[in-house]
């Protein structure tokens, strides 16, 4: 199924444009109900360890296909990716959850907390702040570092008011708390790839639980 959907996902990144689209559009609905059902036997699987994700469905962690272009000065119609977000929740959770995207030449899978609003940024800067060594632990960690090497995401270019320089400021001046494991495509066209990509991401379930306990404490479950 993925081989068809990057093959689709290629064609369309050269056919961006709706006649196109509409064409093809039963194509589209046979590849994403494939992918529902990927990302649901995902959910199923990764809800043995993280039971924080048990019942989700996967119609709600799916992103749309379609780009809002009203204020992008790209006026592509479609986004050539397939990409779930599998999350206490579903896809607009403000949780750390496990991300997962097939897009020819960028396939990846990631987990974390990206793009947070601004007031629980500030939170878990504070929080990873007073519990460093504990997230440095994790980080570190060999066996996490090997398929997550470091943060990924935007980076200020000094620390935040409030925080001295140290040898944590690559950590601290992070504006997304989130880690990427990049993947060839090939990664998930092998009959094996659900298992290798549950392996790495049970690998995220302390960073996603650590990070957890905070945004629950901002949004007041704690």
């Amino acid at each position: 199924m993925n081989a068809e959907v990057l093959q689709f996902l290629s064609e369309l990144k050269e056919n961006n444009y709706r006649e196109w689209f509409q064409e093809n559009k039963s194509r589209y609905e046979a590849l994403k109900a494939g992918f529902i059902d990927e990302v649901q036997q995902l959910i199923n699987r990764i809800s043995l360890f993280d039971t924080d994700i048990a019942g989700l469905e996967a119609k709600n962690c799916l992103f749309r296909i379609y780009r809002d272009i009203r204020f992008s000065p790209d006026k592509t119609p479609y986004k050539t990716h397939f990409s779930a977000y599998i999350s206490q929740g579903g896809r607009g959770s403000e949780r750390a959850g496990y991300y997962f995207h097939l897009e020819p030449g960028r396939c990846l899978l990631s987990g974390g907390v990206w793009m947070p609003p601004a007031p629980l940024l500030k939170k878990l800067r504070q929080e990873i702040f007073n519990q460093i060594d504990e997230f440095v632990e994790i980080l570190e960690d060999p066996s996490f570092k090997k398929v997550f090497p470091g943060l990924d995401g935007e980076v200020l270019k000094r620390n935040p008011a409030g925080y001295p320089d140290s040898i944590y400021n690559d950590i601290i001046r992070h504006k997304d708390f989130a880690v990427v494991s990049y993947k060839p495509d090939h990664f998930f066209t092998q009959k094996d790839w659900v298992e290798k990509s549950l392996s790495d991401y049970q690998k995220l379930y302390r960073f996603n639980k650590f990070l957890n306990y905070f945004v629950d404490d901002y949004l007041g479950r704690v």
